[in-house]
């Protein structure tokens, strides 16, 4: 048996333990522990190395940011600048055809602004825009599916906890990303904003218009966002700007460890100054986030353990020849492997599938002429993989923030939830095709900061 066939088989393997709803990182960890074992012949060699694969792996200075983001989105849940987002996006365009739909949208992108993970977006956002929309008589399918597709700018909105872990995995620099990932981050809000409009169009009876408020209610409304204005502006304009601060002229730059924890200090001060969190809620925030961090990390090991496997059957340079040897364009190649994104997140969190397949597909990636240059291209190749990613978690039957949505619902059948998410997996599927044709959208922000 080939090293390949030998990885594609416990990748099947893998897969199946999922599918029979093993934990994640317990079917990683334990495929790859079998799969070492078989291709060494002892269990010596993975045990040995478990003793220092965890130090190795969670050492990482950088990983640091993954808690403090997680942290500062915690506190922005429970002190209720969600919900503060949602009134003031509604002040402005509530009125309006598909309002309260759009509403929902903008105070998504910006809850995910301050957040950086998708789940905590959808879920957060789902508590407060959902009941809202339905009391206002929007239909159930606009009302999830908005919902649901908003969710999943907390992890392209920067800070994201996804694109941290792809820059350590393919070690970019992560301000870089940062940048990259902004204007398709704005693209996304205006594309879900225009399917919010045609769905409408097309059914104008699935969108009431809600009453206009006087300038007095908006100018009040919009007055409680400063908070996730300012902070914001603080921490990606510390990490991503360019100021001279120091009497000799030397920059000082946030770095972006430096910019997560003013970002968790910023946070916590603007909410307690606005009354939104108790010492309890600042005790169940940082509960949570140990335990999201928990799950996280212990995926990270799996992947390490399943990867450390693949490494010893020299699967990815096998595979990364035998792509060679086909002859085919690399365009094509990469649209298998955003297509591979898509059906991967049929199964799997969005976590998961980055750190299951970049040890894999980013040798192919860079061994491929774009013409953009080798960090040109892993950055490029990062934000098309977050966006395919992104889309897994909307894509039926299995998208993590279709179920999250449903079970807030309630009522709603999960086939009206997949129907009025339809409209935005193509808004995003076009957005691809954009990003994929014009590769100096993500790229242009980037010059500009490096």
């Amino acid at each position: 048996m080939t090293g390949l066939t030998l990885a594609l088989g416990g990748f099947a393997v893998m897969l199946g333990a999922i599918f029979l709803r093993m934990p994640i990182a317990a079917a990683m960890g334990l495929t790859g522990f079998i799969g070492t074992w078989i291709v060494t012949g002892t269990p010596n060699g993975t045990l040995s190395q478990l003793k220092t694969l965890s130090f190795d792996s969670f050492a990482n200075y950088s990983l640091s940011i993954v808690p403090l983001f997680l942290l500062m989105g915690q506190i922005a849940a429970k002190s209720g600048m969600s919900a503060a987002l949602f009134r003031g996006a509604a002040a402005l365009v509530g009125h309006r055809s598909g309002g309260m739909a759009m509403a929902a949208v903008g105070a998504s992108a910006g809850f995910g602004a301050v957040c950086g993970s998708s789940l905590a977006t959808a879920s957060t956002m789902g508590q407060v825009a959902l009941p809202e929309l339905r009391k206002r008589g929007y239909s159930d399918g606009l009302s999830t599916g908005v919902v649901a597709a908003g969710g999943t700018l907390g992890i392209l909105i920067p800070p994201s906890v996804i694109l941290v872990i792809y820059a350590i995995l393919t070690e970019q620099n992560i301000v870089k990303m940062f940048a990259a990932a902004f204007v398709p981050g704005l693209l996304a809000v205006a594309g879900y904003l225009v399917t919010v409009r045609v769905m409408v169009w097309r059914s104008p009876g699935s969108a009431p218009r809600a009453p206009r408020l006087t300038r007095s209610e908006r100018i009040a409304a919009l007055a409680q966002v400063w908070p996730v204005i300012v902070i914001f502006a603080l921490v990606m304009g510390g990490i991503v700007g360019d100021w001279n601060w120091t009497r000799d002229g030397v920059q000082a730059l946030f770095t972006p460890t430096e910019g997560a924890a003013v970002g968790v200090l910023a946070t916590a001060v603007a909410a307690m100054m606005t009354g939104g969190l108790s010492l309890r809620d600042l005790k169940d925030a940082v509960l949570e986030t140990a335990t999201a961090s928990g799950l996280i990390f212990a995926i990270l090991l799996g992947a390490q353990v399943f990867n450390t496997f693949l490494a010893f059957t020299q699967a990815p340079q096998a595979l990364a020849a035998w792509v060679a040897d086909l002859g085919a364009s690399p365009l094509t190649i990469l649209a298998l492997m955003l297509l591979c994104y898509l059906l991967l997140g049929c199964v799997m969190d969005s976590l998961s599938m980055i750190l299951l397949t970049i040890p894999v597909f980013f040798p192919i990636v860079q061994g491929l002429d774009f013409g953009l240059g080798s960090e040109g291209t892993a950055i490029w190749f990062g934000i098309l993989a977050l966006i395919v990613v992104e889309v897994g978690l909307i894509t039926p039957p299995v998208g993590l923030n279709l179920f999250i949505i449903n079970r807030i619902a309630g009522d709603v059948p999960l086939s009206v939830t997949y129907r009025g998410v339809a409209p935005f997996i193509l808004s995003d599927l076009v957005r691809v095709v954009l990003l994929v044709a014009f590769p100096g959208i993500s790229l242009w922000l980037v010059g500009l900061v490096g």
